[in-house]
């Protein structure tokens, strides 16, 4: 039930069907009107809209505004007769359980509809090579030789498509018709049952040019674009015994398909029997001039039944999952206030008015504005997880309980809490956020030292109104300080002893391979370094406990049983999951089975636990048995390199600075691998899709734990060829 807007009775209207007796107006102001139909995931569905303004216009203007499906641009509604009924349609496979139908952005009168339907269609029809990415926007869909101007449409299409007569005249549709052009009809039945399943009214009539050519021109809105095409084809004359009908496609001429010959009979398989080719991606200008030309062996004119074009629209991304579900968990907060009310996308094509977004892709929230909605209970946990965030603004509530984990929001730079009724300590990591600049809980229930890293001057702090709340002893001071001197001396002998032991081990090495030099070159030749794995030994990575290990269970239930495929490395497939404590993670499966994988295995995962740089992803665990191996890493959410700067489609922009930025840090990330790890780890496989880029675009390198380890001397190193088959690194 849409509760906004109202019902306006239209004036002078030039139809009589009740839906267009009345419409729905809505503000012209910066929010977004939303519909939201249910649907059912991966089903394909016809969704149209209409309006019928009926109206005179005041002071010579008509309405003029925006139409969304999902975060989507459907189209621009401009209305410039007031009888006249505007119709748009899309043709979706939906991409959820429901999709949003939004009106907004009006330059002159007021957005408004009349109707809006859903269409559920039968599972072979529109299907193409790119739904999981495109719309199919309806652009012409017509009945050639129609026996009236009106539309043929339910209950003649069970489908409820509507196809508009070859006899309405407008402007710049179905002009220059061919000389010889006829009509002809059949009351015969005509066999539909293929794919796209016309209606047989609309197949029992046609055009014929008796003189060898049909042909028309028509505008195409919203072109130049990519398109897909169907032409409806029916024999409804009966031919002589030496009589045929063949014609190509003369325009536009589209290599591969103008040289085929169409016999309607002969391609049917018969007479009064639909043939329907379709042309999955042809480019298309704004004058579609196209015509058929009889081949010089028939005998009679080409014929058209009926077409259809659709544009291909590219599915905009919406904003990202966890930010929204992260929103509905506050608005439930506050049920019954006006400001939840709003509706469809958070962030497209308008933003909700509390809330402020990037322009990233998909779009993440940057500020939470809260303060005064009269929210009741304890902040959701599920914030931690909207990365993007840097203001949170939830003073002036009835928030209760403690404040949350929020460690992981780096981005944060302004926190207001005050005026509410927290209870607890103040967490200590507040003070080392990397961007916090200022931090206010006054007036609220908290308890506790404050964290000394709140009181280095670097954080704007505020926390008066809380009478359990103290500065930080000296004693405890005092006490710290000690503990860390002790812990820091402890450290530093630790160290000295681990050097000791390593220049030792070194020493001996070092003088055994002096030894081993004096045998002779066959025994120089004979000897290689040893590469050591466990699995190699009969024994397990989990024994020697280089990383933290991850019952295959829950990668399961965090892969929903590795269900979202998100890419290939040269380690394997890789899945998108998410751990029971909400952290995002890439898993990758082992796809060779072989002692050389379980070598690569072991070697990857060695060499990843004892490697940290902010420039290289991160590895969180792994799982091995007897079959099957995988690593966990941190997942990278904006992708990797070469998506961005080889498929521009829904990616974010990279100006030179953030291109700049990217290769300081995977040239970090290297440098790190060469003269930071020991022995030195060679990369030997770099390239734009070996190089992530996490939620704050910055790079961090991947896939080097199948590199080479580079000798200490570097006088032996391995010439075996790695990584990405025809690629060697330069080093």
């Amino acid at each position: 039930m849409m509760e906004h807007g109202k019902p306006v009775v239209v004036v002078n209207a030039s139809v009589n069907s009740q839906q267009y007796q009345r419409r729905r107006d809505f503000p012209a102001d910066s929010k977004k009107y939303c519909y939201t139909l249910n649907t059912k995931e991966r089903r394909r569905y016809l969704v149209r809209a209409t309006f019928l303004y009926g109206s005179p216009a005041a002071e010579g203007t008509y309405p003029k505004f925006q139409l969304y499906l999902d975060a989507t641009k459907w189209g621009t509604i401009t209305i410039s007769e007031s009888s006249r009924i505007y119709v748009k349609e899309m043709i979706i496979r939906a991409p959820s359980n429901s999709i949003d139908v939004c009106l907004c952005c009006a330059t002159t009168e007021v957005p408004f509809i009349s109707t809006l339907e859903l269409r559920p269609l039968n599972l072979s029809m529109y299907a193409t090579d790119y739904e999981d990415n495109f719309y199919l926007k309806v652009t012409a869909r017509v009945d050639f030789g129609a026996l009236s101007k009106e539309p043929i449409r339910y209950p003649d299409d069970p489908y409820d498509r509507i196809w508009d007569s070859d006899l309405v005249k407008r402007p710049n549709f179905l002009v220059d018709v061919a000389a010889g052009t006829e009509r002809i009809n059949t009351t015969k039945y005509i066999d539909t049952n293929t794919r796209e399943y016309p209606p047989v009214k609309v197949m029992q009539t046609a055009v014929v040019g008796t003189k060898g050519m049909l042909s028309y021109r028509l505008n195409l809105d919203d072109f130049p674009a990519k398109a897909r095409a169907f032409a409806y084809f029916a024999e409804i004359e009966d031919l002589g015994i030496n009589e045929t009908r063949k014609f190509k496609m003369e325009q536009p001429y589209v290599p591969d398909y103008s040289n085929a010959v169409v016999n309607i009979a002969e391609n049917a398989n018969g007479s009064y029997t639909l043939y329907e080719p379709s042309y999955m991606n042809i480019s298309l200008d704004f004058i579609l001039s196209f015509s058929f030309v009889k081949t010089r062996d028939s005998t009679r004119g080409p014929l058209l039944s009926a077409m259809e074009i659709c544009r291909y629209v590219q599915i905009a991304t919406k904003t990202d999952e966890q930010d929204v579900s992260t929103l509905n968990a506050f608005r439930s907060m506050s049920l019954g206030s006006d400001w939840t009310d709003e509706d469809g996308d958070p962030c497209i094509p308008t933003q909700w008015e509390w809330v402020t977004c990037s322009t990233t892709s998909p779009p993440r929230i940057t500020k939470l504005t809260l303060s005064g909605k009269n929210l009741m209970g304890e902040i959701p946990r599920e914030l931690q997880h909207m990365e993007g965030l840097t203001e949170l603004w939830l003073d002036g509530n009835s928030l209760t309980g403690p404040i949350p984990d929020l460690s992981n929001l780096v981005n944060l730079r302004i926190i207001h809490l005050e005026n509410n009724k927290l209870t607890g300590p103040i967490p200590s990591y507040l003070g080392g956020l990397p961007s916090l600049l200022e931090l206010d809980v006054q007036n609220n229930s908290l308890t506790g030292e404050i964290p000394s890293s709140l009181s280095t001057g670097k954080v704007t702090f505020k926390y008066e109104g809380n009478p359990n709340v103290r500065p930080e002893s000296k004693h405890s001071t005092r006490y710290k300080l000690i503990l860390g001197s002790s812990i820091g001396g402890l450290v530093i002998i630790i160290l000295l002893f681990a050097a000791s032991i390593f220049f030792l081990c070194h020493f001996r090495t070092k003088v055994s391979h002096q030894k081993s030099d004096t045998k002779g070159e066959s025994m120089r030749s004979s000897t290689k370094p040893s590469t050591t794995y466990s699995i190699a030994r009969g024994g397990s990575l989990m024994d020697e406990g280089v990383a933290y290990y991850i019952p295959l269970s829950d990668i399961e239930e965090a892969t929903e049983n590795f269900s979202k495929k998100i890419g290939k490395g040269s380690f394997g497939p890789v899945y998108y999951g998410r751990l029971r404590d909400g952290k995002e993670v890439a898993v990758k499966t082992m796809a060779d089975s072989s002692s050389h994988g379980t070598k690569q295995f072991a070697t990857e995962v060695a060499l990843l636990s004892r490697i940290h740089h902010r420039n290289l992803v991160p590895l969180i665990g792994y799982y091995e048995d007897d079959h099957q191996r995988m690593l966990v890493y941190e997942y990278m959410h904006n992708g990797t390199l070469r998506d961005h700067i080889t498929e521009s489609t829904e990616k974010k922009h990279l100006d030179w600075l953030a291109r700049l930025y990217i290769a300081e840090d995977a040239a970090k990330g290297l440098e790190y691998l060469h003269t930071g790890c020991n022995p030195s780890i060679i990369h030997r496989d770099v390239k734009t899709s070996n190089i992530l880029l996490d939620v704050n675009m910055r790079a961090k390198v991947s896939d080097f734990g199948l590199s080479r380890q580079a000798e200490e001397d570097l006088t032996h190193v391995s010439s075996v060829a790695r990584g990405t088959v025809g690629y060697l690194d330069p080093e």
